[in-house]
């Protein structure tokens, strides 16, 4: 088994995200995605060996057709047989699962069941797990819970202010997400500071189009930033983050607003491309700032940094002692202006950053950013996929 890789599935809504990892190793033999399926733009870049490519795609092209592509690609490059399993992301696991899940009907019930919290993401992902299964029937499927990491968190941060019954009948409650990501970058962190996972407390900042941060505890996630679903929280890249509810109402009731226009409104055109109204890119708002000093566009990255640190310094009460803040995500690597900006706002809790560390951290670097007199400061680039693959493995020598 230990020679064997993980065939690593994500699927979007319109994308296929996949890799061929070897747990052991860690090396990465197949990489790539397909996206804009069921369009006729759709196409699939795959990374083999170091090799690029690009292909476009005929439609009908969907999940099924794009898993069926990668397999006669493995097959091709004879590395079918290399294959001992495949784990797949799935955003939403509920109360059910705080552990990777060996994927039988039950469990594909459960998603289904869990997909009216998550209706963008839970269906998609059982549509990824069914062609995997069509596309490799002798193979055990694994489900890796975006939700799970939160599972330990209690029920003071879980409750929200409602009537108790919306929680235990209809399970409204917040669940927390970027899990896997929260997971990785605190056992890391935790290595980087010679000590067990079980002993690490600190916050951990996934920043990216989606953004959260997670107050850690002796290793276990114990208040997290995104809810019910991935829209609270902080500012992100087309996410409005949290807001005051009744703004909802004033939308339907005084402005006119469909229930799906506010939907559309607070998902797909808030956040950094709303307030901006230029981009959800943080490169491009920061060109905009650096280039031309846009006013809207600095007001913006105001906005988004204070939010992000704000809710650090919030979570300060979270946790026992703390030993360190990560950034990770594509933003948390590779702005150094951001992170430059948010613990600007954490000098209180003695956190400063040393300006050379900082701007020379990105694209793929780790390490920490700190001053000489500041606690720990670090940057992790996450790998979601490398746990995936990991935590599958490990579930199915379990079993053996």
């Amino acid at each position: 088994m230990s020679q064997q890789t993980v065939l690593v599935i994500n699927c979007g809504s319109s994308s296929l995200k996949f890799s061929l990892i070897n747990p052991s190793s860690t090396q990465v033999t197949i990489s790539g995605i397909a996206e804009r399926l069921l369009t006729s733009e759709a196409f699939i870049k795959i990374s083999c060996n170091n090799e690029k490519s690009v292909i476009p795609l005929t439609t009908p092209f969907d999940h099924q057709v794009a898993l069926q592509y990668l397999v006669d690609f493995l097959n091709k490059h004879g590395l079918t047989e290399q294959v001992s399993a495949v784990g797949h992301r799935v955003v939403h696991g509920g109360e059910s699962y705080s552990q990777p899940t060996l994927i039988d009907n039950n469990v594909k019930d459960t998603i289904n069941g869990l997909a009216q919290l998550a209706p963008l993401h839970n269906p998609v992902n059982l549509i990824g797990i069914t062609a995997a299964e069509q596309a490799f029937p002798d193979l055990k499927q694994v489900a890796v819970f975006d939700t799970a990491f939160h599972q330990s968190m209690p029920e003071k941060a879980f409750i929200y202010g409602l009537p108790y019954d919306l929680y235990k009948e209809q399970g409204i409650r917040r669940y927390g997400f970027h899990g896997t990501s929260h997971y990785f970058v605190a056992t890391k962190a935790a290595q980087a500071l010679n000590m067990p996972l079980s002993s690490f407390s600190g916050i951990t900042a996934h920043l990216g189009n989606g953004c959260s941060v997670c107050a850690i505890d002796n290793g276990e996630s114990v208040d997290t930033s995104m809810g019910l679903t991935p829209l609270a929280g902080v500012v992100m890249g087309t996410r409005s983050g949290d807001i005051d509810p009744s703004i909802i109402f004033h939308l339907i009731n005084q402005l006119g607003y469909s229930l799906d226009e506010v939907d559309t409104l607070l998902n797909k055109k808030s956040g950094l491309l709303g307030i901006s109204q230029m981009s959800n890119d943080c490169r491009t708002i920061e060109d905009a700032i650096i280039n031309d000093n846009n006013p809207q566009a600095n007001l913006t990255m105001d906005i988004f940094c204070y939010r992000i640190a704000k809710t650090i310094a919030s979570y300060m009460a979270a946790i026992s002692h703390f030993d360190a803040l990560v950034f990770t995500g594509g933003i948390g690597e590779n702005s150094d202006l951001i992170r430059t900006r948010v613990v600007r706002s954490l000098s209180l809790l003695n956190l400063k950053l040393d300006t050379d560390k900082n701007t020379d951290i990105r694209f793929g670097k780790a390490g920490s950013i700190n001053s000489d007199d500041s606690l720990a400061c670090l940057v992790i680039p996450t790998n979601e996929e490398l746990v995936i693959a990991m935590q599958t493995q490990q579930l199915i020598e379990q079993g053996e």
